[in-house]
């Protein structure tokens, strides 16, 4: 029998280092997420750079990895940051727009490559993660009115998420981590 430490890659050591990427990375969101502003329109809206840390993660590690990290780091913000109400809806919203951000950026073997896929990738996911919120506000508050006081501030927080994320994603790229094909 052939000891483990001695193999460079098992599907079980794969899937642990993959683990413990995603883990590290909702930590990463979840405390960039704790960096916020309140908007002083909508219903409990806020900018913050947790935004930029889903699509740096999504864009740098691909749609799985985005998604869950999104999901986990935002949704723990709400549960942990008083805005419980919000998380089953920060969730599903989190989880899509890392989805998105991920297929995109990762699709026809890109890895993240290609910088305007990767805004592409963004901008597309943009939609969507509003559309959730509106709906999840909209039942909250049975109103569909009031949510539209919250997308500019939606807008707001994902554009300034896309103008920090692409840089970032950049100078990472030219990292001798990301230069190796896994």
């Amino acid at each position: 029998m052939q000891n483990i430490q001695n193999q460079p890659y098992t599907k079980t050591r794969t899937k642990t280092f993959d683990l413990v990427i995603t883990a590290f990375l909702a930590a990463l969101i979840f405390v960039a997420t704790l960096i916020n502003i309140k908007l002083p329109i909508g219903q409990g809206g806020l900018i913050h750079l947790g935004t930029s840390m889903l699509f740096m993660a999504a864009i740098l590690f691909g749609p799985k990895k985005g998604a869950l990290a999104g999901a986990i780091g935002m949704g723990l913000f709400d549960i942990l940051g008083g805005w419980a109400i919000w998380a089953p809806t920060t969730i599903i919203a989190r989880a899509l727009q890392g989805f998105i951000v991920g297929k995109i950026a990762w699709s026809n073997g890109r890895r993240g490559d290609n910088i305007r896929f990767n805004i592409l990738a963004a901008i597309l996911s943009m939609p969507l993660m509003m559309a959730v919120y509106y709906i999840g506000q909209g039942i909250m508050y049975n109103n569909w009115v009031a949510p539209l006081a919250s997308i500019p501030g939606d807008m707001i927080q994902n554009v300034v998420g896309l103008l920090i994320a692409i840089p970032v994603c950049i100078v990472l790229k030219k990292t001798p981590y990301f230069k190796r094909k896994f």
